[in-house]
């Protein structure tokens, strides 16, 4: 007969590895857009970042829910009503490349999730994305390859 004091210990256990478990799951990918813009984050395009203020501030700015818009299947937030009519008037101008996907990981063949804080660089006014800071620093060691590289694989992410 098995104790209480065993079978707690026992549930103990069990929850320790399942919180093991979540906090050592892998990056979330994908393996094709569908066509899409990146959402993993709530249907959220740039996980809620205000994609014009990386031009206009030359930082990372949450958006607001009262200034939103929607393009390419995504929801949009901005920070300014300002903003969201930038947007809206010209999405391809401000919408980050390769769907809002990983720049990196877009130049490795693969789909990652991003960092709307830590990784992201304008580029020959284009917005480029990355998974984290560490990852935004390997994109950056070669930006012109990363480029040459993700833009060779984007066409079959991008199904």
């Amino acid at each position: 007969m098995v104790s209480t004091n065993m079978r707690r210990r026992a549930l103990a256990a069990c929850a320790a590895l399942g919180l093991a478990l979540a906090f050592t799951a892998p990056a979330q990918a994908i393996d094709r857009t569908g066509g899409t813009y990146n959402s993993l984050y709530a249907g959220l395009g740039a996980k809620g970042y205000d994609v014009v203020a990386y031009f206009t501030e030359g930082k990372a700015v949450k958006g607001k829910n009262e200034f939103e818009a929607v393009h390419g299947g995504v929801t949009w937030k901005f920070a300014s009503a300002r903003h969201r009519d930038l947007f809206a008037a010209d999405p391809g101008k401000y919408a980050p490349q390769f769907g809002g996907f990983c720049s990196w990981g877009v130049a490795q063949g693969k789909l990652f999730d991003v960092d709307p804080e830590h990784g992201w660089k304008v580029v020959d006014g284009k917005l480029y994305m990355n998974f984290n800071a560490d990852i935004q620093k390997t994109w950056e060691e070669d930006i012109p390859g990363m480029i040459s590289k993700a833009n060779g694989n984007w066409p079959t992410l991008n199904r």
